[in-house]
């Protein structure tokens, strides 16, 4: 079989480990285990698959230091933040956990005597997962474990950039009590992740990635048969920055918000819209700060930012920046790729400040996925948050301002899933839900207490005790005899 190799973004010639390109034939393997698997797991009470996953995010906590040294090491994230990463697994499991003794449905009293109702819920199977490298422990977590909680089989096709992360993960659930079988992981390209996609075993797909792959996921997926399609793609997320606001604070959320992570989340800052008369200061102050922002080996602990994933996406990210020179942005500092001494071959790209960016511009409406922050200018209130929403995305968005009116005018009228006051676009917690509106999402989310709903079908029970034949609103409101003449 051919296989590919995974290897770490800082050194290119260390190579991670080498792993099989599945094809069709594989994924059709992997989905009959999984659900031949996952018939008996339904079975299983709910609490008592539970106490499962609980167990599986104790071992990742008990082994977070190898989880966090491997996702720094293949995905390229500074050591805090590939601890975060896990800790954010680790989290989802002890909340999923804890749903599986909580409600699952609604008891509503029934409109005729001597019946009940309630909703409940069902497995929808096998479900086929697509994530991808930039949270490759986190993001697995947030759909593995709502959807064996809910009672189905899994098979994941992870990113080509991250397969010994998404290998560790299921280990651990395994070592945990999860069935061998029911968490299939199928490694490559494109065709195990097209194949996954339209298998007619596969009762859900999940998928988190770019928009124009997941276009095409969730039509190939409808296209072939029903199926659930849950959809978590990018983001072009704003920050608004008004006169009033806590510059000290303003700085440290653009730098972090911009430039974590390299600039490569789906949240991350990516338009810093600020009033003028605090725009000179803020941006020399972020410009400062960003200047200062130690390049190197996301292993050493001494650095600020790693490498972005591969050399093409460096090139893709220097392509914007120039296109937006071109179009009249002017490049505050970085705005290309840097060399580090002891990182040979690696693609590292200078955290880069643009000012004089228009909303028209491309670099204020394309996502970027790189350390890259557009300024514009804008004074009023309401014309910087039509700036905020002018954007094809959805995902995150986040205003400072010491003015609370001002606050919630802005939370009422951002157009995305999720929006901060007073702290980055990055950031969500575990409890409540993740997610976009427009073209980052298609309804469902993630985590919270709404994360299962992608893995599960809702259904209706009624239970007649009468011993008679009822007829709900033909006996409730029955026509009057002059109404039935």
């Amino acid at each position: 079989m051919t296989t590919f190799r995974s290897v770490n973004p800082a050194r290119p010639d260390d190579v991670v480990g080498e792993y099989p390109q599945h094809g069709a034939g594989d994924v059709d393997d992997a989905v009959a285990r999984a659900a031949a698997a996952q018939r008996d797991w339904a079975r299983r009470p709910v609490p008592a698959r539970a106490d499962v996953i609980a167990g599986a995010g104790g071992i990742i906590a008990r082994d977070k230091d190898r989880f966090g040294d491997l996702v720094a090491r293949e995905a390229g994230k500074i050591l805090v933040e590939a601890g975060g990463d896990v800790q954010e697994a680790v989290d989802m499991a002890y909340f999923v956990a804890g749903q599986g003794r909580s409600a699952w449905g609604e008891t509503v009293p029934s409109e005729l005597g001597d019946k009940l109702c309630w909703t409940t819920r069902q497995p929808v199977g096998v479900v086929g997962m697509i994530t991808p490298w930039n949270f490759p422990i986190a993001i697995p977590s947030w759909k593995i474990f709502p959807a064996l909680l809910a009672g189905n089989g899994v098979v994941i096709k992870p990113s080509e950039h991250a397969p010994a992360c998404c290998e560790l993960f299921a280990a651990a659930c395994v070592e945990a009590g999860v069935p061998a079988d029911l968490i299939q992981v199928v490694h490559g390209f494109a065709e195990p992740a097209a194949a996954l996609a339209v298998h007619p075993g596969v009762g859900a797909v999940s998928f988190t990635g770019s928009v124009p792959t997941g276009r095409k996921v969730a039509a190939a997926a409808m296209e072939t048969g029903p199926r659930v399609v849950s959809l978590e793609l990018g983001g072009k997320n704003a920050m608004v920055v008004r006169p009033d606001a806590d510059l000290d604070l303003a700085v440290d959320g653009a730098v972090f918000g911009a430039f974590g992570t390299s600039g490569q989340r789906c949240t991350s800052t990516s338009r810093l819209i600020v009033h003028p008369d605090v725009a000179g200061e803020l941006v020399d102050r972020i410009v400062k700060r960003a200047s200062e922002l130690r390049l190197g080996d996301p292993r050493d602990q001494g650095t600020d930012v790693g490498p972005v994933i591969t050399g093409s996406s460096s090139e893709r990210i220097g392509a914007m920046v120039a296109a937006a020179v071109d179009e009249g942005a002017t490049v505050a500092t970085g705005g290309g790729p840097v060399e580090v001494e002891g990182c040979a071959g690696a693609a590292f790209f200078a955290p880069t400040v643009l000012t004089g960016v228009r909303p028209e511009h491309r670099i204020a409406r394309e996502e970027v996925f790189g350390p890259v922050l557009a300024v514009l200018e804008v004074a009023g209130l309401d014309e910087a948050l039509e700036v905020v929403n002018s954007v094809e995305y959805g995902l995150s968005a986040a205003v400072y301002t010491r003015d609370i009116s001002a606050a919630l005018r802005a939370v009422d009228a951002i157009d995305t899933g999720i929006v901060y006051v007073n702290a980055p676009t990055i950031g969500a917690e575990i409890p409540l839900p993740f997610g976009g509106t427009k073209h980052t999402g298609n309804g469902f989310r993630e985590a919270g207490t709404r994360g299962i709903e992608q893995f599960s079908q809702p259904k209706t029970v009624y239970v007649d005790y009468s011993g008679r034949l009822q007829k709900a609103q033909i006996d409730t409101h029955p026509l009057r005899e002059d109404e039935s003449a």
